[in-house]
């Protein structure tokens, strides 16, 4: 009988990060180059993050520890939701006529609805205890803002969300959840902040991006008392948090007997790509493993990995973030208005551009329309209506498993499914009336 789930008991989940920095100056003997300061472009040192970022989590950002442990307040919250369960995707396999094997990591059960909620616990929990009385931040699709939302409310946090208007119009019940939790939410750009006034004067339709929100929060924080910045992505310690997921699926996938062939996880700034994969890139680098494939998965519309140049940029779009060594697309770049908000960034996390420039990861991308049809044959497969974010990484993994079927061969395949998609009903809706270009 094939395996169906493989599910931990509470007592294995992971009690520290896995911190891929590490393994990279080990066994590679290279680090990615560090941020620089926007002024004098010398790197930047815990003085210059303060203003805006807890000390622990500015020591994580640049820790080369093998790992990191979990807080004993963060791990009770994680044990609401975690471990979650690693499912094997029998009826897609069928569908396909496949000889691989696809397990799918299924990071939506928890009340935010995805994977952002493992860091938002971590940051929030660090942000409480130096003092901070409350957290700033953006939103794409907002998944990120629904976990900092509920994250804050755990710890007794006021948050305050910038949500890109695009999204804040697509997906008007992302803002009713945060608003539950307690968050206030804006449009962005909004009339709140110099920055956002400055967008809309020069277009008042301005359908906003992660940059501009990420500007609008930071602005927000530097005038605020008693208040700091909580970033969803992109950033090494937001990337840590995530192993959690990867560190999982190992010991799930030991249990069946396996060990993947391909990794797959969705790109935007990336966080849910690293959460499942660094735990076994670790592997790759320590020479423990040499064949497997490592696959981030992004948007047409949106390639920074494919299409993005390697080089020193913003993370936001006025120019108020540390200089960051990553493939960018520009971070004036504004991205159409895909249903995929949480793949909508001009930039890629540095540790991951640092990875594909060393040619240790593969980039795919994928236009919105097959990205939609690729969600939908799994959601008929496996009864589990993804976000579209995660339907780039199931695209990917159907397209491997259909490889492998011409290929005659048996490949172990595991994506990360990082959020149900029951708050993204409008771009299937718009998908399923031929109203997706």
């Amino acid at each position: 009988m094939h395996i169906t789930k493989i599910q931990l008991d509470e007592k294995q989940i992971p009690e520290n990060y896995l911190n891929i920095n590490y393994y990279l100056k080990k066994y590679l003997g290279e680090l990615p180059e560090p941020a620089l300061h926007p002024n004098t472009r010398q790197p930047v040192g815990p003085a210059d993050l303060s203003a805006i970022f807890p000390m622990e989590l500015i020591k994580q950002e640049v820790s080369v520890e093998k790992q990191i442990p979990i807080p004993e307040e963060v791990m009770a919250l994680y044990k609401l939701y975690r471990p979650s369960t690693l499912f094997r995707a029998n009826r897609l396999e069928k569908y396909l006529d496949t000889p691989a094997h696809i397990y799918y990591k299924y990071e939506g059960g928890n009340a935010s609805g995805s994977h952002k909620l493992n860091t938002a616990l971590a940051q929030a929990y660090y942000n409480k205890k130096e003092g901070i009385k409350k957290l700033f931040t953006e939103t794409g699709a907002g998944q990120w803002g629904s976990a900092l939302a509920l994250a804050c409310n755990y710890f007794g946090l006021q948050c305050e969300i910038f949500m890109v208007k695009v999204s804040f119009e697509q997906k008007p019940y992302r803002k009713v959840i945060m608003q539950i939790f307690g968050a206030d939410v804006h449009a962005s750009p909004s009339s709140l902040t110099d920055y956002g006034k400055k967008v809309l004067a020069d277009d008042e339709d301005h359908p906003g991006s992660l940059g501009i929100a990420i500007s609008e929060a930071l602005e927000k924080v530097i005038s605020t008392k008693g208040a700091k910045y909580s970033l969803g992505s992109v950033l090494n310690h937001v990337l840590l948090h995530q192993t959690i997921i990867g560190l999982e699926t190992k010991k799930q996938l030991e249990m069946a007997g396996e060990y993947p062939d391909i990794v797959i996880g969705c790109c935007g700034g990336g966080s849910n790509f690293s959460g499942i994969t660094f735990p076994f890139i670790a592997d790759c680098l320590a020479g423990k493993q040499k064949n497997t494939r490592f696959i981030g998965v992004e948007p047409k519309s949106c390639p920074s990995l494919t299409k993005g140049k390697y080089k020193y940029d913003f993370g936001d779009t006025a120019g108020m973030t540390p200089l960051l060594k990553m493939k960018t697309l520009g971070c004036d770049f504004t991205p159409s208005p895909i249903h995929a908000g949480g793949l909508r960034y001009h930039g890629m996390a540095p540790l991951i551009s640092f990875l594909h420039e060393k040619k240790l990861i593969e980039a795919q991308a994928y236009n919105q329309i097959e990205v939609f049809k690729a969600g939908i044959e799994f959601a008929k497969c496996e009864g589990i209506i993804s976000a579209p974010e995660s339907a780039h990484a199931i695209k990917s993994a159907i397209d491997e498993a259909i490889a492998a079927k011409k290929e005659g061969k048996k490949k172990t395949i595991v994506f990360n499914l990082s959020g149900h998609g029951l708050l993204d009903l409008k771009g299937y809706d718009d998908f399923l009336e031929n109203k997706l270009t």
